[in-house]
């Protein structure tokens, strides 16, 4: 249910940028969500209307863009995805590994008019 807050936060970022810039309608918002961000992108589309309600993004469509999840291994340098069986690097096998992409979250872009 935390998609409720986070479209919350997306109307607050249109209402800022709308004063700012004074367009009166957003058309589209394109979102960038990481694949281990925690966000269900499908519960996100359901709430954002009834959060986008009597504000300029009312009606606007989003655009979802799921990033894959990067890791970095201290072992060999690898860079990429992990094994996921075994969550370990896929290059030379260590578990000295970290997420280095995959858990953002934030707006890419808006169309207004």
């Amino acid at each position: 249910m935390h998609e409720l807050s986070l479209a919350n936060g997306i109307i607050g970022i249109v209402k800022a940028e709308a004063e700012k810039s004074g367009f009166q309608r957003v058309l589209e918002i394109s979102l960038k969500v990481g694949e281990y961000s925690g966000i269900v992108p499908r519960c996100l589309e359901e709430f954002f209307p009834v959060a986008a309600e009597g504000t300029p993004a009312q009606g606007a469509a989003l655009r979802i863009e799921v990033l894959p999840a990067r890791f970095r291994c201290y072992d060999c340098g690898f860079e990429g995805r992990p094994d996921r069986e075994r969550a370990c690097c896929p290059s030379c096998g260590g578990e000295h590994i970290r997420m280095i992409a995959g858990r953002e979250f934030y707006v890419e872009n808006l169309v207004v008019e």
